[in-house]
């Protein structure tokens, strides 16, 4: 049995489809749909004449979007079904005796464009990818197996208006599957012939930003439903979000080649997916490091920055003999050991401004293999072991690690040695809070690789001595000073130990800097004295390292006052006070793995031709405010929680607790 198809509407959004339209209208009647009706959504040509002249009814819907001329195109209708199909001829119309023959006994038939390999060679591979990740993701949310997302489409107006459709957008298509699934419907898909547009340009796949558009949207809409229908779901899509977007970013590391607004609309991509995690409480560990190890893959063939060039040089400097603190890159002395990557070296006559313990892996990791592949893996390697310390103990807490775009950014693509100084310095802060004194070893590690870490040392000595604890704050000062105390004996400095960060680079090198910008304004002589900002930085340390009584506490409101005071402050260095706001969850923190991207809008400029290496007011703006707003919210939070007569929520206990 078929149902009539003189019972059936078509609506058919079109906006300037003035060439197409007409022959599928007509092919639409001559099959015997009832009714047709055109939604012009706001065509600038001559759509809605063509579209009355072959004739259909035309609907005018002035308000944009696919969704919204579907939605205003089925409103009003008294037919017993809907047929949604596109303008633009793409659709097979043969087609249309099979879905209604269907329809007998379904309440939702889709027309399924990759069943076939013709269907899916028209296609673009964006459409393909697309489709074939929205329709995992909605196997995983509901167990429905849809192979697509087809504009073709028969839906029982009951069945219809049972989904109460929401979306406006591009997420009309998945919004109505998702819902079926949700409801239960009666649904079926079929596999349809499908052919490239008619005429004019896809409002879609056309472009690359009507693709990205879409595609965002789309699984937007799908984390909408994921919110909805509980944490499985959320798990999943918040996953494939991170994925696409670290395999769209891969291939966008040289900033160069003027990439940079493509970066950043897939970092974009990763922080929707690294947002929708904040709302899962649970999930496998399987999903959880297949997504950390499977992103981070991803990116490691990504053109990095070009620090880690400096990583690989000062290693085969260090491991023919010269000293990296005594000799520049750009040194007479060393022109005959440059290799043919030697340019892309930043800053080539300023000598090494590494720590030295930091310098002595250096001349490991080149002994091994000087090569980019090998030093990324190893950062990796020690940014993924930082997300499994924290993962034992914060379980799912922990995805504000190891799914955090500027992490991923940061270590696998830019390449970025700051994961080595961090890994020892969780170690360290897990090790204390149970108790080990060890642990104070982590952080001499760490503060030898990079001397960030130096107030965090401080406090716990601090702490030992206002308790009075004599031996413990001297054992704390021991352990915490070996490491850089071994490290500083490798290298034979004969001026002293200034020498070993180049006093003219520290004074006048600027990015990226909150605090300095701003005096800057009143006092313009300090743009050029950046050691006026050390006593500011370390009067606020000295008075958050008494007021402070945890070691977690310190190192957050640190680590903030290190980014607010320094006069120069790049993207990856916001890395360093995240695995704390694991513990934490504070909120700034948490915005500032993606407000920082913020930051390579100064790459963009460069790209563009010489330009200052200074941010905007408005970009100034745009990457500090969510890191301070909230900061300064969670630490209101955490304030008025503790606050007499508020009552107080039960503590979390850390999975690694009895």
């Amino acid at each position: 049995m078929s149902i009539d198809p003189a019972r059936v509407t078509a609506v058919i959004p079109a906006f300037n489809e003035a060439e197409a339209v007409a022959a599928v209208v007509r092919g639409l009647l001559a099959r015997g749909i009832g009714r047709v009706r055109v939604v012009d959504n706001g065509s600038t040509d001559a759509t809605a004449a063509v579209a009355r002249a072959a004739g259909a009814e035309v609907v005018a819907e002035p308000r944009r979007g696919y969704g919204q001329a579907c939605f205003t195109g089925a409103a009003d209708l008294d037919a017993e079904w809907i047929l949604f199909c596109d303008a633009d001829g793409s659709d097979d119309l043969d087609s249309i005796p099979r879905l209604l023959a269907a329809a007998a006994d379904h309440d939702l038939v889709l027309g399924d464009r990759r069943a076939t390999p013709a269907g899916r060679a028209a296609m673009t591979p964006v459409q393909n990818f697309g489709n074939a990740l929205a329709t995992f993701l909605l196997r995983g949310m509901f167990g429905a197996r849809f192979r697509d997302l087809g504009p073709m489409r028969l839906i029982r107006r009951s069945a219809y208006e049972a989904l109460a459709m929401r979306d406006r957008g591009f997420g009309w298509t998945v919004e109505m599957q998702a819902r079926a699934a949700q409801l239960g419907l009666r649904w079926v898909e079929l596999p349809v012939p499908y052919h490239r547009r008619a005429a004019g340009a896809s409002k879609i796949s056309g472009t690359l930003g009507g693709s990205f558009r879409a595609g965002t949207i789309i699984l937007a809409t799908l984390g909408r439903f994921a919110l909805e229908v509980g944490q499985r779901p959320l798990a999943l899509v918040a996953a494939a979000l991170v994925m696409l977007g670290a395999g769209l970013m891969a291939p966008l590391g040289d900033f160069r080649a003027g990439t940079v607004p493509q970066f950043l609309a897939a970092a974009a991509v990763m922080a929707l997916g690294f947002f929708l995690s904040w709302g899962v409480r649970g999930l496998t560990p399987w999903l959880f490091f297949g997504v950390a190890v499977g992103a981070r893959l991803l990116l490691l063939p990504m053109v990095p920055g070009t620090d880690v060039w400096r990583y690989i040089w000062e290693g085969l400097v260090q491991n023919v003999g010269f000293n990296p603190y005594l000799l520049a890159p750009s040194s007479p002395a060393l022109a005959a050991l440059r290799p043919e990557w030697w340019g892309q070296i930043n800053h080539p006559g300023i000598p090494a401004i590494y720590p030295p313990l930091a310098q002595l892996v250096f001349s490991v990791m080149a002994a091994v293999s000087p090569t980019l592949l090998f030093f990324k893996l190893v950062f990796v390697a020690a940014d993924l072991a930082v997300a499994f310390l924290l993962w034992r103990r914060y379980r799912a807490g922990a995805l504000l690690w190891a799914w955090n775009p500027l992490v991923l950014y940061s270590f696998a693509g830019g390449a970025h040695y700051d994961s080595l100084f961090i890994l020892p310095m969780v170690a360290g802060w897990l090790a204390l809070e149970r108790g080990l004194r060890v642990g104070a070893i982590g952080l001499g590690l760490s503060l030898a690789i990079k001397y960030a870490s130096a107030p965090l040392a401080g406090w716990l000595v601090w702490d030992a001595l206002r308790r009075r604890c004599w031996g413990g704050a001297a054992g704390f000062a021991l352990l915490v000073a070996l490491p850089l105390a071994l490290a500083l004996a490798a290298f034979w400095i004969p001026w002293g130990v200034h020498a070993l960060a180049p006093v003219s680079f520290g004074q006048y090198a600027r990015s990226a800097e909150f605090l300095p910008r701003l005096v800057g304004v009143f006092a313009e002589w300090t743009t050029r004295a950046n050691s006026v900002f050390v006593w500011p930085a370390l009067a606020l340390l000295l008075w958050r390292m008494v007021a402070a009584k945890s070691f977690r506490a310190f190192a957050e409101e640190a680590f903030l006052i290190t980014f607010a005071c320094s006069p120069a402050v790049h993207a990856w260095y916001f890395t360093w006070a995240l695995p704390f706001a694991v513990a934490s969850r504070n909120l700034g923190l948490r915005l500032v793995g993606i407000s920082a991207f913020v930051y390579f809008l100064l790459e963009y400029r460069q790209a563009l031709g010489p330009a200052p290496w200074r941010q905007t007011w408005t970009e100034m703006l745009l990457m500090w405010t969510p890191l301070l707003a909230g900061f300064a919210w969670s630490r209101w939070q955490a304030r008025a929680a503790t606050s007499p007569g508020h009552p107080r929520p039960p503590t979390p206990v850390p999975a690694s607790a009895p």
